[in-house]
């Protein structure tokens, strides 16, 4: 079960600081993406973040780098260990919608950026770096949203994710039963 405290709505610094503190205990992010024609792919990447950006490293010969290279869109997921999770319906978790830049070898930032991975992720990423399918792909978040738990839900947008509004003010809405 999480030991975080929740968070009032109206907390918003707080708020900001555990959405940019929930990434960090992750070496990988969860990928979605879709083909041109809108089939989607789920996978996963290890990733960096540098300065609110997420730099992921893949292979050619997967859907999610093909889809990529096609849409130059893709949505990410960190999601709260079950272990961790007070219930399995309200795990904590983080998504952005980003669009997706291509980082090519030529660039100094392609070869700054593998050698932050290589001391991230260690000697194989001396193999990664030298083989020709593989790609650095910069991922820019562009909207986010981050729930802590039940009524705990946030909407990030506006320019660096600086604009926080509560996904829902009312709650979730009860059925409403038939009078027999």
């Amino acid at each position: 079960m999480s030991d975080s405290p929740p968070i009032q709505s109206d907390d918003w610094d707080s708020v900001r600081a555990a959405c940019l503190a929930f990434p960090k205990q992750f070496k990988t992010l969860l990928l979605a993406t879709t083909d041109a024609d809108g089939k989607p792919n789920a996978s996963y990447a290890p990733y960096l973040n540098i300065g609110g950006w997420f730099y992921i490293y893949i292979s050619g010969l997967a859907q999610h780098t093909q889809n990529i290279q096609v849409s130059k869109r893709a949505s990410i997921l960190f999601i709260e260990n079950e272990e961790m999770a007070e219930h399995p319906f309200v795990r904590k978790r983080l998504t952005f919608d980003c669009s997706v830049t291509e980082i090519y070898r030529p660039s100094p930032q392609f070869s700054e950026t593998l050698d932050r991975f290589q001391d991230m992720f260690g000697h194989l990423m001396k193999t990664l770096r030298n083989l020709a399918d593989f790609h650095l792909f910069c991922l820019s978040p562009e909207e986010a949203n981050f729930v802590l738990g039940f009524g705990q839900a946030y909407r990030f947008s506006g320019e660096e994710l600086t604009l926080i509004t509560h996904r829902n003010q009312k709650g979730h809405t009860p059925l409403k039963r038939d009078v027999e």
